[in-house]
């Protein structure tokens, strides 16, 4: 039979949003693989795995996961990755792989099967989605995401200010990932457009530490790194005026 990879989301963070299908991939695996920092410090995707199966079957697999200036430290931390989960597989019929959020969304998951996949031939990937950041935001927040014909529009920081201030020229909801770093520069693009009103922001969704704020009080101090805001769609016209 043909080895089975299956990219499992767990969510932002608050162990209940792990789905009914998310928790029978993971303990119908043989070894669930959590990826980890270099530091060596616990992720959010290894503490909502451990609320569902025992730490023996965990396995923690080292990825560059904030590496985005040193390309060649970032393929090499892929390669490696890919190995130790190869080898996982060549010794079990099955092996899950937990991530934040959804598997096909910005996901290190998209990387780690490309690469187990040329290295276990036949292997079969499969992927259970996960409740988004901004699924979980917009329902602790209050903020609407789409109406009608609106369009949604999500951006990574990490690919410049630029994108977020293109996307918010247009007339749907946009959200963007990975902004705590910039900031004072999402802050300033969302004056700009007139939108920093009805958009908001939280970090840590589901964890003790949660912070969920306005995005106008931000004031240019930098947040963690997985920060996400919502900067929902300009809406005139009242109950159905998008349809």
């Amino acid at each position: 039979m043909s080895s089975r990879l299956v990219g499992v989301g767990v969510g932002p963070g608050d162990p209940e949003l792990v789905t009914v299908k998310g928790v029978g991939a993971l303990r119908a695996a043989d070894v669930v693989v959590v990826p980890v920092m270099d530091t060596g410090e616990r992720g959010r995707a290894e503490a909502t795995v451990l609320h569902y199966v025992p730490a023996k079957k965990v396995v923690r697999v080292v990825f560059a996961l904030n590496e985005r200036s040193d390309r060649g430290r970032r393929e090499a931390a892929w390669d490696a990755a890919g190995e130790r989960v190869a080898g996982l597989l060549r010794g079990h019929g099955s092996v899950a792989f937990a991530t934040i959020g959804d598997p096909n969304v910005y996901s290190t998951f998209t990387y780690l099967a490309q690469t187990v996949a040329e290295l276990v031939p036949g292997v079969v990937v499969e992927t259970v989605p996960g409740i988004t950041a901004m699924q979980d935001l917009a329902a602790r927040s209050g903020a609407v995401l789409t109406e009608g014909t609106e369009p949604l529009t999500l951006v990574p920081v990490t690919a410049g200010t630029a994108v977020l201030e293109n996307a918010l020229k247009g007339p749907g909801t946009v959200v963007a990932y990975k902004f705590g770093r910039q900031a004072r520069e999402v802050a300033e693009a969302l004056r700009d457009s007139g939108r920093l009103a009805d958009a908001v922001w939280g970090s840590a969704l589901g964890l003790p530490e949660e912070s969920i704020r306005p995005a106008a009080d931000l004031d240019g101090a930098a947040l963690p790194y997985l920060s996400t805001l919502i900067a929902p769609a300009r809406r005139e016209g009242g109950r159905g005026g998008k349809l």
